[in-house]
């Protein structure tokens, strides 16, 4: 979450002439809706199956780049699904720095709380750092993991390029 994945991913399958795939985008063009009202009107449990499903059938094809969502990599069929079509690279971001990325958003659904006020910022960055403990031994599978902190898009995209290039075969 706020790793840099929704910019840097589209950019990098441009970068390597591959198609590109947002896994939430994807869910929500098929649903008709955002994934924050699937998850207000449907419930997780129906989001993470349609998550699933998707990853699966997108998964099939080759030369190809899927950002996914901070959640998929929960379940372990989704990590089955990854490790088993292609690489997963880990865009890591500190607490810190992802508060100072979604600070103004409210479209995130790990990210509502019951009340709509203004959040303090230890508040969401103990909410963020929550979610981090909960996902980060699932994201640190990875194959290859890249820091995102500070580094420029360019550079973070020149650096996967490379990698896909020189280790993961193109």
């Amino acid at each position: 979450m706020a790793s840099g994945k929704s910019t840097i991913a589209p950019i990098l399958a441009n970068t390597l002439g591959w198609d590109f795939y947002d896994l939430d985008r994807e869910i929500e063009k098929r649903e008709g809706l955002k994934v924050a009202r699937i998850f207000k009107i449907n419930g997780e449990k129906y989001f993470r199956k349609k998550e699933t499903d998707t990853l699966a059938e997108i998964s099939r094809g080759s030369k190809l780049i899927i950002s996914l969502g901070g959640g998929a990599l929960m379940s372990a069929v989704n990590r089955e699904i990854v490790k088993s079509s292609g690489k997963l690279i880990y865009l890591k971001t500190s607490p810190e720095i992802a508060y100072s990325r979604l600070r103004f958003k409210r479209d995130r659904p790990a990210l509502l709380f019951d009340n709509e006020e203004e959040l303090k910022k230890e508040n969401f960055i103990g909410r963020i750092k929550e979610l981090l403990n909960q996902r980060e031994k699932y994201y640190n599978e990875a194959d290859y993991i890249i820091d995102t902190d500070y580094e420029h898009v360019g550079k973070t995209v020149d650096k996967i390029a490379r990698l896909i290039e020189n280790k993961f075969g193109n």
